[in-house]
Parts: structure tokens; C-alpha cells; sequence
């Protein structure tokens, strides 16, 4: 049995340096800047690189955005070999090499998808060393004339992707992944990885006993994806809370998924006869309509893919903003995978779930086709899942429990549950043994909804078994409205004061419940949580009005550059490399190889054209092309940015100003400079004097709300403010107010 440690990586969705030196990762800095623009590394990859440098065997499970594919595509560009990558999917194969390609990397795939000459190309580049990357399916891996050809190529090391296929207690099976156990046997001496995104202990395990891994390394990251919000509704008005989604996200890709095929289809027409640019994908549609639909979703010229589960898994898209379950998932290791395709960029995303309780009936009667010994696991996984739903327990802290890790802050400030701050019942315990004594006196034989009616003394909802109206519970809390007591009966079950079997839908008291009964434990009832009406804006990390009409703009340019060179838009630029670009707005090729994510292939194709565009785009706004290039932050190494120069001219006749209380617009006329730049400048004016008070710039009234909202929040970071107050400020408000707090220059307590 493979023993894995217990220590684990942390994984917090920031960056971390590492520094060039003697140690093996040294050499690897320079090929990440090269080639894929960046100078840190996310924690745990300089780890799980190490390993495939030095040929030890691993398992690395890294949360989707956690950076998992760079874990063996640097280190492969290094060895003179080729690395093989097994894939289960074809389009992640095809995603993956166009993406590596673009940044000038010697990787192809061998599939079906390829013509016969395509396929011949490939092997004639395989057999001169042309290759760094190649991508297989587990199937063609397998097969005997490919394993001669491996044998005449000694493969510098194995990458097993999506490695959960491997295991029958992951939530992705996949029989073809079991043969993989042969590549020990036939590459005794060859390094052997395996990745993926989630993965429990046994599961692990699982992957590493099959694979026949020798003594393998265990990197795991922190589940938490803390650029992701999480919001968990019941269904109620199912059409109008998924319109409101999508109208927050209005023009970003979104991905919404359902149960069954009829569902995607309906949805999807639905979608479409009011104006959004949605199509469904299923595995009951015709092999060539399911890929139109996923490269027209991939290439942008839809917004939205209505999907089942057959969608997603390895989709390679950077950019969705959103992840919508219009159903509950089956387990909670597919809500992880498939939210967890929402934000891949590290930028601020939302996963919506809605449910209801004839989303587990219908699961139940598909997992009644299962074998008889899948069952069982299957509906355990299913009764997690409806915890999750139900639980009034931050949902960040619920999905890294699941996966046996936990998080320090008690407060997320990114779920429905730690953003709507629910309110304590009082008299907890009366409430509570009313409900459970209600349970008792209906023999523990009705469900959820049946006790819910008993309790409020209503009699238009189940037909009331004989007897029921004379019980001493019927109507005893008919004080309150049927959606509290539904949601106390919830919470309880959730807390394990209540349970139903696998497979009953019918609640019976456990043990913890028997202590209520008896006085002997007081449980904490929430009322029901109020509705979070917005959870991040449109788009979630521009800091400014100006930051975001440049971002739309060289959004359209990607999406043309990207059409030309027929491939997702994605591949050319990612949204964080957009967003850098339109803060930092580059003006020079140097410049635009310090932008995130710009390596000097992409710097030399698609420099000029985006530099061409944020120069116009500048130049029609009054804006100054390179305003953002002066902080060192991101910088390359081997290149040194200039400290800021000494105050301007008209900086110092912008302080003149502001001695005077001069309005920014007058002010930005007078100097001649943009109105963000006279902001910049009212802040260094306030910080350098010292200022506690922002007027006449910012109303008392309001700075007082800033800082209200700074309590609140924490920190001063912009959006979460921004958000937290709702449209009271607006950016340039905020960014005055918080120069205000440098260095405890404030006049309020």
C-alpha cells in the first residue's frame, strides 16, 4: 500500500518568486519568461517541476487555474527527448498544442480528428527530434505498433493528465486508463507523472498503485479557488434567476449545465428565442454538430454552452466568467471540476448553483441503471452533494473539508453564505425539538416537504394522512412563514440532527437530534439567508472605467488576430494578460514584453497590432500610452524598470490646485493631463501632506461610507470594496478616500 504524507501544499491563487540558482528549477526561470511571459511560479510548481527534472515519479493535484499543465510543459522543453502527455480528451489534445505552439513550442498530437497525411507528419517530426510535447489518448498509447515506436523514441519522462480517469472511486472512470500500468513494464527507467485537478486520498492512491508509480511524490494544493464566488440557490423561479446571471455576465463566456440531454436542448432553444447566443452540447448529439458547438463557444461566437456533463472536463478556455448548474451535480468531485472551469485565468468568476429536491429523485433513477456494487458509492457521493446544497456553512470551507484540508479564515466574503451575514433564530432549541418532535409523532415515515405542511397547519400541499391534523405538532409553528420553517428542517438536516437513508426521501431523528429532544444540546438556527443580488461586476478586476473600455477593445482584436490564425482566442492572449496589458498600456515592444504572460514569440508576432491599438485607443482619449509601465511589480527579470522620475511640472501645478480646491475636471483642463492622471496625483498630494479628510474631492458624507466599508471588508483593495458599496463610489472616490488612511492620516476613530 502507497503511503502518502500528510503535509500539503498550499495553493492560495497568488504567485510566488523563485529565484535562479544552483537548484534544479534555476534553469527553469528563463524558459518560463521566454516562452510563456511570467517570472514566478505558483506555489507547488517549482516543487512538481523538480521532480520531473530529476526523474522521480509523482502525483500532483493542483486546482483547475492552479497551473498543473506547466508542471510538465517546462520542464520538457529542457530535455532533449520528446514528453509524452496522455489526454483523454481530443480537444484539450488540440486546445494544448495550439496554445504551445503559439508560444513557440514544438508539440502536436497523434488522433483520430487528423487526416492520414496530418498523422504521417507528426511521426516524421517524431522520428527527426523535432518534438518537445506529444498528446495521446490513452487508447493509441496502448496499442502495439505506437509502443514500438516509444521504444525506438526513449520519452524523456510520461505525463498523465486528468489522472482521475485512472481510479473507480474518481468521478470520471475511464477503463482505458487502467492499461496505462504497462508503461512501468515496458519503461522500467522512465519518470512517471500523474495530474489532475481533484482527487480524494483514496482516489491518491488509487492513481498511484495503478500506474505503478515508485515511491512517488505527493504535491497537493490547497482546493480553494478564491477568485471563484459561490452562490447556492433553490430553484424557485428557475428562468428568471438564470436570466439573471447571465444578464450580470452580459457578453462573457458561460457555461450552464443540466442532467439530461432533453434539459440542455430546451434550455438552449429557450436561450436563443430571447436573444442569447447559446447552443447545447450532449453526447446524444452527432459527433460533428458537438464539435461546431464546442469551437464556437471556444472561438467566442457564442457566450454560452448548455451542457451536460459530457462537456468541460480538460477544456482548456481561460475566460469563463461563469459557471451556472441549473441541477445539482451527482457528487461533489464533479461540482468541483466543472465550477472549477470558471475563472482558469485567476480572475474573479461565479459559480451559481440551483437545486432542488427532484434533482437527487432523477439522479437516483439513473444510478438505478448502475452495476449493483457502483451503486452504493454513487449514492453516498449523492447524499454529500445534498448536504453541500443545504448546509448554511461557508462554501469554500465546505469543499476544501470534502477534500480533508480546511481554511484559516472564518469568513470567505466570496459565498452567498458569508456575503448575506445570516441572522440567529432566537429560542434555537424550542424551534428545533418542535421540528423533530413533529418528525417522531409522524413515525419517522414523511419526508422534508409532508413535515413542512405539518408544521404550518396547511392543507394545500400533500394530502394528510388520517389522523395528521389531530396531532399535537400540526400547526405548531404556523407563526412563522413555510420558507423559514423549510430552511430550519434543512439546516437541521444538515447538521446531522435529522437524516434520510440513501435511496428514502423519509427523515428519522439520529442521536444529535435525541440530545436536542432531551435538552441536552442547543443547536444555532439561522433565519433564511437574504438574496446576494450581485456578486461581482461585469468586468471583475478593471479598477477603472478607462481599464475596461481598453480591455473591450483589445478583446476585439484578439478575437480578430485569433479568427485569422484559426484557433480559440484564448491561445493568443489570456483576459489577465488583456487586463495587464490595458493597465500597464505598453508603447514600445520592450514595454510589451513586460506585460503578464507575454513571452518573445507572442511579443514579435502580435506586438505591433496591440500596441497599434492601445496607442489609438490612448491617443482618442487623452490617455498617456505607458502610465502604467512605472511599478517594478511584474517586472521581467534582466530588465530593470526606471524608478518614477522626480514631480513633474505639472504635477506641481496640480498640488497649486488642490491647495485651492480646485475640481479634478478643472484641474485635469488646466494641466492638460487625463483625469486618471490627476487622481494620481490628488493622491500622492493627499499622502505627502498628510491630508485625513478627502474633501472637497469626496463628500464627508461618503468618505465616512468608504470607510465604513473598509471595516467591513478588510484590506483596500478596490473591488471588493467597489462591491461592497454598492454604486455609493465609483473607483477614482474610493482611491482618495483610501489616501486619506496611509500611514494612519485619518481624522475620524
Amino acid at each position: 500500500m502507497i503511503d502518502i504524507p500528510t503535509s500539503l501544499g498550499a495553493f492560495s491563487g497568488r504567485v510566488m518568486s523563485t529565484q535562479t540558482g544552483t537548484d534544479p528549477i534555476g534553469r527553469l526561470i528563463p524558459v518560463v519568461r521566454k516562452y510563456w511571459g511570467f517570472d514566478t511560479l505558483r506555489p507547488l510548481q517549482a516543487e512538481a517541476m523538480t521532480a520531473v527534472l530529476e526523474g522521480r515519479d509523482s502525483v500532483v493535484v493542483l486546482p483547475t487555474g492552479g497551473g498543473k499543465s506547466l508542471c510538465f510543459q517546462v520542464p520538457a522543453v529542457t530535455f532533449t527527448g520528446v514528453a509524452i502527455v496522455v489526454s483523454p480528451l481530443l480537444s484539450l489534445m488540440k486546445d494544448q498544442t495550439d496554445a504551445l505552439q503559439q508560444c513557440g513550442i514544438a508539440a502536436a498530437c497523434l488522433s483520430s480528428m487528423q487526416t492520414s497525411r496530418e498523422q504521417q507528419e507528426v511521426i516524421r517530426q517524431l522520428d527527426q527530434g523535432q518534438l518537445k510535447l506529444l498528446y495521446l489518448a490513452p487508447e493509441r498509447l496502448t496499442t502495439a505498433r505506437f509502443t514500438d515506436l516509444l521504444q525506438r523514441l526513449k520519452p524523456s519522462f510520461f505525463a498523465v493528465d486528468e489522472a482521475h480517469c485512472i481510479s473507480s472511486w474518481g468521478h470520471e472512470f475511464r477503463p482505458d486508463y487502467r492499461r496505462l500500468s504497462m508503461l512501468r513494464k515496458m519503461f522500467p527507467k522512465t519518470s512517471i507523472h500523474a495530474f489532475t485537478a481533484t482527487a480524494t486520498r483514496r482516489v491518491r492512491v488509487d492513481i498511484a498503485e495503478h500506474l505503478a508509480l515508485r515511491n512517488p511524490e505527493f504535491h497537493i494544493g490547497l482546493f480553494d479557488r478564491p477568485n471563484l464566488t459561490y452562490r447556492v440557490e433553490r430553484k424557485r423561479k428557475k428562468w428568471e434567476q438564470i436570466c439573471s446571471v447571465i444578464e450580470q455576465h452580459k457578453g462573457e463566456s458561460g457555461i450552464i449545465y443540466c442532467i439530461s440531454r432533453k434539459n440542455v436542448e430546451d434550455l438552449a432553444a429557450s436561450l436563443r428565442e430571447v436573444g442569447y447566443k447559446a447552443l447545447p452540447y450532449h453526447a446524444g448529439l452527432d459527433d460533428s454538430v458537438r464539435k461546431r458547438n464546442q469551437d464556437a463557444f471556444l472561438r467566442e461566437t457564442v457566450d454560452i454552452i448548455v451542457a451536460t456533463v459530457a462537456f468541460g472536463m480538460g477544456i482548456d478556455k481561460s475566460n469563463v466568467r461563469y459557471v451556472l448548474h441549473a441541477a445539482a451535480p451527482k457528487s461533489i468531485e464533479n461540482y468541483q471540476q466543472e465550477a472549477g472551469r470558471a475563472g482558469r485565468d485567476g480572475l474573479p468568476a461565479d459559480c451559481v448553483l440551483l437545486w432542488g429536491p427532484g434533482d437527487f429523485g432523477m439522479w437516483r433513477r439513473i444510478f438505478g441503471d448502475m452495476p449493483p456494487d457502483a451503486a452504493p458509492a454513487a449514492m453516498q457521493k449523492l447524499s454529500q452533494m445534498s448536504r453541500y446544497c443545504e448546509s448554511m456553512t461557508c462554501r469554500h470551507q465546505a469543499l476544501v473539508k470534502y477534500f480533508g484540508q480546511s481554511l484559516d479564515k472564518r469568513n470567505c466574503r466570496a459565498c452567498d453564505v458569508c456575503l448575506s451575514a445570516p441572522e440567529p433564530v432566537d429560542d434555537s432549541q424550542i424551534i428545533a425539538q418542535k421540528i423533530l418532535s413533529c418528525v417522531v409523532r409522524l413515525d419517522e415515515q414523511h419526508d422534508a416537504e409532508y413535515l413542512e405542511h405539518v408544521l404550518v397547519g396547511s392543507h394545500d400541499g400533500p394530502t394528510l394522512a388520517s389522523g395528521h391534523e389531530s396531532l399535537s405538532t400540526f400547526g405548531i409553528l404556523k407563526e412563522h412563514d413555510r420558507r423559514s420553517v423549510r430552511d430550519w428542517i434543512v439546516q437541521l438536516r444538515s447538521d446531522g440532527y435529522l437524516q434520510t437513508d440513501d435511496g428514502d426521501s423519509a427523515l428519522s431523528v439520529t442521536p444529535a437530534g435525541w440530545l436536542v429532544l432531551r435538552g441536552n444540546d442547543d443547536p444555532e438556527l439561522v433565519n433564511p439567508r437574504r438574496a446576494v443580488r450581485r456578486l461581482t461586476i461585469a468586468h471583475p478586476a478593471a479598477e477603472s472605467g478607462a481599464e475596461e473600455q481598453l480591455f473591450e477593445e483589445l478583446r476585439k482584436l484578439r478575437k480578430s488576430v485569433a479568427d485569422d490564425r484559426n484557433v480559440p482566442a484564448f491561445v493568443i492572449f489570456s483576459d489577465a494578460a488583456l487586463l495587464d496589458m490595458a493597465r500597464k498600456r505598453p508603447a514600445t515592444l520592450e514595454q510589451f514584453l513586460r506585460v503578464n504572460g507575454v513571452g518573445e514569440k507572442k511579443c514579435s508576432e502580435f506586438g505591433p497590432k496591440f500596441i497599434k491599438c492601445i496607442a489609438e485607443w490612448c491617443h482618442a482619449h487623452s490617455v498617456p500610452s505607458n502610465d502604467g509601465m512605472s511599478s517594478e511589480t511584474g517586472a521581467p527579470q534582466g530588465i530593470r524598470i526606471p524608478p518614477k522620475p522626480t514631480t513633474s511640472g505639472a504635477e506641481l501645478e496640480a498640488y497649486k490646485l488642490f491647495d485651492r480646491g480646485v475640481s479634478l475636471e478643472d484641474v485635469a483642463s488646466n494641466v492638460k493631463r487625463a483625469k486618471s492622471t490627476v487622481v494620481r496625483y490628488l493622491e500622492d498630494y493627499l499622502r505627502s501632506n498628510q491630508k485625513g479628510s478627502p474633501e472637497p474631492w469626496v463628500t464627508a458624507e461618503l468618505h465616512t461610507k468608504i470607510l465604513e466599508s473598509v471595516e467591513r471588508v478588510g484590506g483596500d483593495r478596490l473591488r471588493p470594496l467597489f462591491d461592497d458599496l454598492d454604486g455609493a463610489a465609483d473607483y477614482d472616490q474610493i482611491r482618495i478616500s483610501l489616501a486619506c488612511l496611509k500611514d494612519g492620516a485619518t481624522d475620524t476613530d
